[in-house]
């Protein structure tokens, strides 16, 4: 599952969609880890958000996988189960968005 999410996450994919969506700054200070340096172009933003969301998921499979082994507790595992679901909802609006945002221009006369 998480080769897949990788796959769609590529420089050519997000800068194709980089003139058509702003994002506020406050989300950006959101998404950068500590010490890193904000860019301010939009696929720049999406990348770092989009790897983000891999991460999560990465993390809540080992941490299931390790459930399963008996070496998380079944609290951690709900934990990151919870956060890997919202994160995939989460992205799940996104592509909706994008999508619904490129059909509507798709439409618009020229």
């Amino acid at each position: 599952m998480v080769e897949t999410i990788q796959s769609v996450v590529s420089p050519r994919t997000t800068a194709s969609i980089a003139d058509r969506a702003d994002v506020g700054a406050a989300r950006t200070a959101q998404i950068l880890p500590a010490g890193a340096t904000q860019s301010s172009d939009f696929a720049s933003v999406l990348a770092r958000a989009a790897q983000g969301a891999v991460d999560t998921l990465k993390t809540s499979e080992a941490t299931a996988i390790s459930g399963v082994q008996g070496k998380s507790s079944v609290q951690q595992v709900a934990e990151q189960v919870m956060a890997a679901e919202q994160t995939l909802q989460t992205a799940i609006v996104i592509r909706d968005k994008v999508v619904a945002a490129y059909l509507e221009l798709s439409r618009m006369q020229i």
